[in-house]
Order: structure tokens, then sequence, then C-alpha cells
């Protein structure tokens, strides 16, 4: 009888160890999505976090049903199908996320900073034509923009706002774009600045001034902050993403979102403790490298 007893206890116990790393596992990147990223030194910590936070969860609901391990069971495989088919949360998100926190820390990438800027004198008249060209063309309240800037920013990451917050919109808003843009030059000797609405209407076609106006336009339309870098022969837009600490923030949600690119280095400039994210059209994820790193003009409205 005694023996019996043991055995039923062993075998619970080994019952309620399973259950808690098969529930641990799902939930654990399911409460990560809810927890603002939590950096320390060059760490980040959110997801382990998240864990532990799952963890101590799994614990108390066995605990509480120590005595009912079935109802314990049905209770934990619950979440993990509320997870699945409710949340949007497969086991491609699941892999997904936490191969986020290996490449977050153990195999971060060292960011890349461009710093030399040439910025045009009173006199150079030429090129001060060009940038106020450039500005003109920034349009964030025209309509189409601001409706296409909305549409497509939540086409992306919408699960990660909660996370990360306004960037998963710029950052869907990227991913849109650069994958649907496509070159298409100007006539020879003939250079023409295309509005927003322009290369919306034209299907997403055109040059990198072209590019570079649209994303400026439509971050602008919800509520971001960007500007154009001029260089010879080429234009393109870069992110404002705040001091260091917000820096941080959202190297960590391009690593996370962007996990399935190849991201050797991420790209910025910094200037007076701000930060400035390259978004040019190079690459397939914010902070791309930089086609020059000679500037002769940065341009903000």
């Amino acid at each position: 009888m005694q023996l019996n007893e043991a055995k039923y206890q062993k075998t619970r116990r080994l019952l309620s160890l399973a259950v808690g790393l098969l529930t641990i596992l799902p939930l654990a990147p399911l409460i990560n999505r809810y927890i603002p990223p939590i950096i320390i030194g060059s760490w980040n910590f959110d997801l382990l976090v998240a864990i532990l936070m799952a963890g101590l969860f799994t614990y108390l609901i066995i605990r509480i049903f120590r005595f009912l391990i079935i109802p314990a069971v049905i209770l934990l495989l619950l979440v993990v199908i509320y997870s699945q088919f409710f949340a949007g949360y497969g086991i491609a998100s699941i892999v997904h996320d936490y191969q986020s926190l290996v490449k977050n820390n153990w195999g971060r990438k060292e960011e890349k900073q461009i710093a030399f800027v040439f910025t045009p004198s009173f006199f150079d008249a030429p090129l001060n034509r060009t940038v106020n060209q450039l500005k003109s063309k920034i349009t964030p309240t025209d309509s189409l923009v601001r409706n296409f800037a909305v549409e497509h920013s939540l086409e992306n990451f919408r699960d990660y706002y909660p996370k990360y917050g306004n960037i998963t919109r710029i950052f869907s808003l990227f991913k849109f774009i650069n994958a649907r843009f496509q070159y298409v030059p100007d006539a020879r000797r003939d250079e023409y600045f295309a509005s927003a609405r322009e290369t919306i209407l034209n299907g997403l076609g055109g040059d990198c001034d072209d590019h570079t106006i649209l994303m400026v336009s439509a971050i602008e339309a919800i509520g971001g902050r960007a500007r154009m870098v001029l260089t010879e022969g080429h234009l393109y837009p870069e992110l404002y993403c705040g001091d260091k600490t917000e820096f941080e923030k959202v190297q960590q949600a391009i690593i996370h979102l962007f996990g399935n690119e190849k991201i050797n280095n991420i790209y910025f400039r910094e200037n007076n403790g701000e930060y400035w994210l390259n978004l040019d059209y190079s690459a397939r994820h914010p902070g791309g490298p930089y086609v020059s790193d000679k500037v002769f003009a940065i341009i903000e409205r």
C-alpha cells in the first residue's frame, strides 16, 4: 500500500513537472509581449522576467490544484490553446521570440555609427535650392498619404505594440514600403522629385529621392520624426530614435521583429545625444548599411 502511494506521488510530481514545462514555454513569450523592454547594460532581460512570471504562475496553479492534477492539466492546456488559436500566437511565434532572446544577448550585433557630416554653406546656392525643393515635397497632412500610412502601419507587428509602442507602427510601414518599392530612374538630365501622393498613386515606383520623400512623409503622418540625408548621387531617410536609452529599445525591436533577416550591423548617426537610424531601401531591416558616409546636407523640416 505504501509502495503504491509512493509511486502515485512520484508519478504526480513528474506529471506536474511536465505540465509546468509545457505551459511555461508558450506562456512566457506571450507574457513578454506586454512587458516593456528591460535593458541593463548591453543585455535585455524582459523575456527572462516573463519566464520567471510564467513559472511562478504555473507553480501556483499546480499548488492550488495539487490534489486535483487533472483539472490543473486542463486549465494549463486551456492557456496554451488560447495562445495558439485566439491570441494568434503559434509555434512559429514562440520559436521566433526565443531566438530573439539569444540574438539580443549572446548574438547581439555591434552598432555602426557614421559620424562624418558636411552641411552646405549659405553660398552653396544650387545645393540650397535642392534642399528647399525636397522640403516642399514632404506632405504628411495629405489625406491620401495619411490614410496610406495608417493602413500599412497596422499591417505588421500589431501584437508587439504593447511592448514597443509606436516604433512597431513605423517598422510596419518600413517593411511594407521597402518590400514593394521598385526602382525607376528619372529621365536623363532631369531630376524629378515626386511627392508622396504621386509615388503612392504610381504603385510605389521611383528612385531614391521618391522613396525617401514617401518614407519621411508617411512616418511623420503617424507621429514619427524623420529627416532626409543627401549624399553624392543618393538620398535616404533617417528615423529619430531619441536618446541612447530609447535607441537601445529600438535596436532590440529591430533584432526581435526582423529576426528572419540577415542583420550584420545596425547603422545609425548620433549627434549631441540624439540617435538617428538609417531607413534606406538598401536593406530589408531598419538600420541597414549606408551607401555613402559623405553627407552634403541633412534635411529636416
